[in-house]
């Protein structure tokens, strides 16, 4: 089956646009210049640029075979009659991974060798049997055995960690045997840029290096279970995304001889670790920090026993460097003041809550970036737009020969009007026109506006609609409204206040999709009362808000105003109900917000098609989003 990018929508093979919403199954839009580029097609015949699916193909054969260009396996004795693996070619049968390499020479491999090539997927829309498997197991249903439906040994480790969505991990794709030949297809991480590259650069603060060690202890553990630990052990193998997180490029299976140490007696052991960071320390010629010297030689003669006591040291070895570099720069800190996070390991499901009673690394973070967009449409029902929203942001960097700093402030408003044509518009426009200009006024300091002046900025904004209301003689319906949701953005710290429905949910990596704010609705109402969910829902009013700028004065409103840190890369997104209606952003936030947490995706092209699939399922209403996405970085002031 066919998979639409858009709308998810399951669609027969030989399908060239999606039954459901219309799109296109046979080409995809240039990310570049926006020209309709082939699926099996590499590159935009217009611009030049990379739009293929490209996958990371590992081929490993067990006995010494030729591998046509079918994937057959072919006895020595016929080597010159049989066609080579050249570019052009297919890896498989079906004829859907094309080679973007040829093959080395010579053609036959000895036994237990490896050979890595990219492949272009010309079906990047047809689901492979290993995602279709991994994406019914969470449904409960039966699913056969990894051996039974001929997934290759290479492959189970990768199978057995993807539903933990662990960012170290590279997602695989597909993979099959063939007699004695074993293919996996992988997300292709091999121009991601090194650890060692990275490690070397003198520029690179030591709490960022601490970080990259932190992650690698995390990985040890998880890689532990599936016996994969020597993956952390080959320095080319250890790589940086480009948001500087850790990452293996692939996973190496510890077999009986690989899993000794390095005299070939003791078992794989922490001390492996600590030999991988004597290397990258000694290979990248930095001096070295006294502290973490010690603990290299205390890891060697077994001083340090278990991954806790690793850990622990780590934390000790941070807060040492914290407190020398508030010393050292107290004074750029206090003008260019910066959030700090908790540094955690990144264990999922029930251990969870045990880390957070775990020692922790406090380490200073600052921006490194932040883009925005905004776009509100009329809805695929309405004749007229009653959402309304506005942007205004200011970023400022400071560049010195040592030191790089960002300074951002941002007012983020989204407004959804109601009381008819021309009451739900004016009302919209009015509360956010309003509140730009009050905080023009009134946010002048360099930190974040107070609780109490945040509320004061709602409700001059629910006085000024409401003296129109009282002005026009409406009643009833006809007294115009708008719900709020307006964040209010300080380098890393941020405030959320709202009234209404409109809706602010957070997307990280580590915490997945939360909904941030509360909508002020019936349903809402009697949850907060006790009542079961099904219950407060059954409710006919359910729906119905309970609070609303404009059509009661101020004894009637009650804005929530909540902080929160930026302690992570982050994306923000503002939505009207037109948007998170029917569970929208609920149901397809892994498809529609999780890639865009990513640099190297269009922000604003994003939003669009987040737009697009609400106007498929929730039309009947008018749409608007606004995202934000923030990228943050330990604090790496100049360091001597």
């Amino acid at each position: 089956m066919l998979i639409c990018p858009h709308c998810q929508f399951e669609n027969p093979n030989d399908n060239k646009f999606c039954q459901n919403c219309g799109t296109s199954l046979t080409h995809r839009t240039c990310h570049e210049c926006g020209c309709e580029v082939s699926l099996d097609t590499q590159y935009c015949q217009s611009c030049g640029a990379e739009c293929g699916t490209i996958w990371w193909a590992i081929i490993a054969q067990e006995t010494p075979v030729i591998v046509s260009e079918f994937g057959d396996a072919i006895t020595q004795g016929n080597i010159n009659s049989q066609p080579q693996f050249a570019v052009g070619l297919f890896l498989d049968r079906e004829q859907r991974y094309q080679l973007l390499a040829p093959l080395p020479n010579p053609e036959v491999m000895a036994t237990n060798t490896e050979v890595k090539v990219r492949v272009l997927d010309c079906q990047p829309y047809q689901i492979s049997p290993i995602e279709a498997m991994l994406e019914n197991q969470p449904n409960g249903l039966i699913v056969p055995s990894l051996s039974v439906i001929g997934i290759p040994n290479l492959a189970k480790a990768y199978v057995l960690l993807q539903p933990e969505t662990i960012p170290g991990i590279p997602l695989i794709h597909d993979a099959w045997q063939q007699d004695n030949i074993q293919v996996i297809l992988l997300e292709d991480r091999s121009h991601w840029q090194l650890l060692l590259d990275a490690w070397q650069d003198q520029t690179t603060h030591p709490l960022q290096i601490l970080h990259w060690c932190y992650q690698m202890i995390h990985l040890w553990g998880v890689l532990e279970r599936v016996n994969c630990r020597q993956s952390l052990l080959e320095l080319s193998n250890l790589r940086l995304d480009e948001d500087q997180t850790l990452g293996l490029q692939r996973l190496y299976l510890e077999t009986p001889g690989s899993n000794l140490s390095e005299d070939g007696e003791q078992p794989l052991t922490i001390k492996a670790l600590g030999r991988v960071w004597q290397t990258l320390c000694k290979q990248s010629q930095r001096t070295q920090i006294g502290s973490v010297v010690q603990m290299l030689e205390d890891l060697e003669i077994g001083k340090i026993e278990n991954l806790e006591e690793l850990r622990s040291r780590l934390e000790e070895i941070a807060t040492e460097l914290e407190l020398s570099a508030h010393r050292d720069f107290s004074s750029t800190e206090a003008k260019y003041p910066s959030a700090s996070t908790i540094l955690q390991d990144d264990d999922d499901g029930d251990e969870t809550d045990k880390n957070e009673d775990a020692p922790t690394i406090i380490l200073s973070m600052q921006l490194r970036s932040v883009e925005n967009t905004g776009r509100t449409d009329v809805g695929r029902q309405r004749n007229h737009n009653e959402d309304y929203f506005g942007i205004d942001s200011k970023q400022q960097k400071l560049e010195l020969p040592r030191n790089r700093n960002l300074q951002a402030r941002g007012l983020y408003i989204l407004c959804d009007g109601m009381g008819g044509h021309a009451g739900g518009e004016v009302a919209s426009e009015l509360a956010v026109n309003t509140l730009r200009q009050y905080f023009q006024e009134n946010w002048v300091t360099a930190e974040l506006p107070t609780a109490e002046t945040i509320q004061k900025a709602v409700f001059l904004a629910n006085e000024t609609i409401y003296n129109l209301n009282q002005q026009g003689l409406r009643s009833g319906v006809g007294r115009m409204g708008t719900t709020l949701v307006m964040l209010l953005m300080h380098n890393t710290k941020a405030a959320v206040a709202h009234v209404g429905d409109s809706r602010l949910y957070r997307y990280t990596h580590k915490r997945g999709l939360e909904q941030i704010t509360v909508d002020h609705e019936v349903g809402q109402r009697e949850i907060a009362k006790g009542v079961e969910f099904t219950i407060a829902y059954a409710r006919p009013d359910a729906y119905q808000l309970t609070q609303a700028l404009g059509p009661r004065d101020a004894n009637f409103v009650h804005p929530e105003v909540d902080f929160f840190e930026i302690c992570e890369d982050t994306l923000l997104l503002l939505a009207s109900d037109g948007l998170s209606d029917n569970d929208l952003v609920e149901n397809y936030w892994q498809t529609h917000l999780e890639p865009l947490l990513s640099s190297g995706t269009n922000l604003e092209s994003g939003l669009s098609d987040l737009i697009d699939l609400a106007n498929e399922h929730n039309g009947h209403d008018n749409i608007t989003g606004i995202l934000i996405r923030v990228k943050v970085s330990p604090n790496q002031q100049s360091w001597h």
